[in-house]
């Protein structure tokens, strides 16, 4: 019968080995210095006689020695079909505690950009996860194809052409890890000659990785109405819009402005780069079709699943036009170090089964109830705070009087609320002083209503009331 210190086989188990001394003394010191040092927990299985003795290239019953030696000593265990551990009663050192200045977190989290990590459908997942992998190819298994797992990209053409009104096929879609990879890869692309435009107030973080590839930016107002596309300079070489929902200020792009910026592309040869930022979580107001439908070559479509899924899953997509599918996976690389292929497959059966259109669906209905909370809430307490940005989306924009932004910040932070503020979201070159026909430039709060978990969602909108009441004097 084979047992476990008989077996061939077994764990591995790195050891070193001086050069000095008898090979029993030797390995002896050697596994005595490995449990002391914590190397070895308690409780460790280590490998069979055969398994070790080959691995270390010394004789079997050297290492069968060393062994029963360590159990008389007390430092090893051995039972009849538990084969040797580590003795329970040898503990390793404790760490030293790490020093450390950063601040705690508070304890209630409205920052934007974030889903409860509660909320991630654990069964579906793991049930497509099963599917996908039981019917997987061998090759997919192997070195990933730059354009995405074909699976994927079928699943995502059908999606998006059915929910989002997207034009494209399996071929111009190539997948990547999000929207900033998708940023990356279209800056390397298009080369630094030429500046882009960008909305007035966007993600800063996705204005850096572009000022890292060299690329300028140049700001183009947003009103009510989104982003004022007239004003889009003539040699700009793209515009990067979030059209299904302005961010962060809210609200979907005028149709005479989508209009106008599919003129201005095809005038100045330029290109719309459409982030689909929460094209899935409408509230109040019809669907708003992507504009990449109106003009597939002359728009690239950004999405990903970090809002509606998770972050952690690093899967996004562009939907490009015809010239740039090879240049961008030439950018991307022969090898897919970004996205995982077992991921990419679970994601394509989530959506073939209709999972995650449920899973959306229930997503909406969620948010929609706590953006309604919020508002209730801030006009009881705070009715001298106007919200903006609700019909959509994950976030509200809390429009502030002048000069009380950071007041409300200190406030609610003192409450022990995490809040952002709409100042960083703003170019830096967003005002001009000599001009004067622009929107005014507001104070404000951008606040997260996706992420806290149910149990601290109330305490947390009471916190952030409370704060904006002090800052305001009401």
């Amino acid at each position: 019968m084979t047992t476990p210190e008989n077996d061939g086989l077994g764990v591995d188990l790195h050891l070193e080995l001086s050069a000095a001394g008898g090979r029993r003394a030797v390995l002896i010191a050697a596994l005595r210095e490995a449990v002391r040092g914590g190397r070895l927990a308690p409780g460790t299985r280590l490998p069979p006689y055969r398994s070790l003795a080959a691995d270390l290239g010394i004789a079997r019953n050297t290492v069968a020695d060393a062994y029963a030696e360590l159990v008389a000593e007390g430092w090893l265990t051995s039972r009849q079909g538990s084969g040797t551990r580590v003795a329970d009663r040898v503990a390793a050192p404790a760490p030293r505690p790490v020093r450390t200045t950063a601040p705690p977190p508070l304890p209630y989290d409205l920052v934007q950009g974030k889903p409860d990590p509660g909320a991630f459908p654990r069964a579906a997942w793991l049930a497509s996860a099963r599917r996908a992998l039981t019917a997987a190819p061998h090759e997919a298994f192997g070195i990933g194809d730059p354009h995405g797992r074909t699976e994927l990209r079928l699943a995502l053409a059908e999606y998006l052409a059915r929910v989002r009104g997207v034009r494209t096929t399996p071929d111009r879609i190539v997948v990547c890890s999000g929207a900033a990879h998708a940023l990356r890869l279209l800056a390397r692309v298009l080369g630094p000659a030429d500046p882009w435009a960008v909305e007035a107030y966007g993600l800063p973080f996705h204005r850096g990785l572009l000022a890292e590839a060299g690329v300028t930016t140049l700001p183009v107002a947003v009103d009510e109405d989104g982003a004022r596309v007239a004003e889009i300079p003539d040699h700009a070489r793209a515009v990067l819009l979030t059209p299904a929902h302005q961010f962060p200020t809210g609200g979907p792009l005028h149709p005479e402005r989508r209009a106008g910026v599919l003129e201005w592309a095809r005038a100045s040869g330029g290109l719309v780069i459409e982030d689909d930022y929460d094209g899935e979580f409408r509230y109040d107001r019809r669907p708003v079709g992507a504009v990449q439908g109106l003009d597939p070559e002359r728009t690239v479509l950004i999405g990903s699943v970090s809002k509606s899924l998770s972050p952690t899953l690093r899967i996004g997509w562009m939907c490009l036009p015809s010239a740039l599918v090879d240049p961008v996976v030439a950018a991307k690389g022969q090898r897919e170090p970004y996205a995982s292929a077992t991921d990419q497959l679970t994601l394509a059966d989530l959506i073939a089964s209709g999972a995650y259109d449920r899973h959306v669906r229930r997503m909406r209905q969620r948010h929609r109830g706590r953006r309604d909370r919020l508002t209730a809430l801030l006009a009881e307490r705070v009715p001298a705070v106007r919200v903006t940005g609700i019909a959509a989306g994950l976030h509200a924009v809390l429009e502030l009087p002048a000069g009380t932004e950071r007041a409300a910040l200190a406030a609610t932070a003192r409450r022990g609320v995490a809040v952002e503020g709409l100042a960083p979201y703003r170019h830096p070159h967003a005002e001009d002083p000599d001009r004067h026909d622009g929107p005014p430039r507001p104070d404000g709060l951008v606040v997260g209503y996706a992420t806290p978990p149910e149990r601290l969602y109330p305490p947390a909108l009471e916190a952030l009331c409370a704060g904006l009441a002090e800052a305001l004097g009401t």
